[in-house]
């Protein structure tokens, strides 16, 4: 009997100091908040979101249509990067150093949508190589529920919930993390708000919080 109680006091402390000295948060099983991978092109929400003020919907256009937000294809990124190659600063140093030296401009592509080109089988120029087929951008998924929930981005998008509600500030973010866990008490606590569009609808209320509507 003690050495049982020894050998469990014994994981306890060696669990204990696993959680204390690991480079992650302590989550729950399944919790993933905070969860930031890194991504395969260093794609900047911050940046594109926030300063260039681009719509969520104009990249993740299933959200309003269908169960999924989707990645976007990577000839949505050609829309703009076709024309735009580097960023701003890199450009404007580049125009002032040509100036001086009395040069016209070197075209500059930014390593980053080097990479875009390349999964698109175009050279670092942004121009298509003969033979090269394009490839989907391998992205890491951040925000993940369990297989046995459904949810859908179609009636919250209809129902008026903003993007930051689940995701966060993803204007202010260089790259996208989960600021949420995701939990179903944490979905229950959104779903129980008295909303002006539920409590016109008490039926819609209750539907809600029915258990067949996220487990079926």
């Amino acid at each position: 009997m003690q050495k049982q109680l020894k050998l469990v006091t014994l994981l306890i402390l060696v669990g204990g100091l696993l959680v204390i000295f690991s480079n992650s948060t302590f989550r729950m099983p399944g919790n993933q908040q905070n969860y930031e991978p890194i991504q395969p092109i260093d794609f900047s929400h911050r940046l594109h979101a926030g300063e260039m003020e681009v719509p969520c919907q104009y990249c993740h256009y299933g959200a309003s249509q269908s169960r999924h937000a989707g990645i976007p294809a990577t000839n949505v990124c050609m829309n703009c990067h076709k024309y735009v190659s580097a960023t701003r600063d890199d450009l404007r140093l580049e125009e002032e150093q040509a100036s001086v030296e009395g040069r016209d401009m070197k075209p500059l592509t930014s390593l980053e949508i080097i990479k875009i080109y390349s999964a698109m089988g175009y050279d670092p120029q942004g121009n298509p190589v003969e033979g090269k087929a394009g490839k989907s951008v391998e992205w890491v998924k951040v925000h993940n529920i369990p297989d046995f929930v459904f949810f859908s981005h179609k009636p919250h998008i209809t129902a008026g919930v903003d993007c930051a509600d689940c995701h966060g500030d993803v204007s202010s973010m260089e790259r996208i993390k989960q600021t949420e866990d995701l939990s179903m008490g944490w979905c229950l606590d959104c779903h129980r708000k008295d909303h002006e569009s539920l409590t016109a609808a008490p039926e819609r209320t209750q539907l809600l919080l029915d258990c067949a509507t996220c487990h079926y």
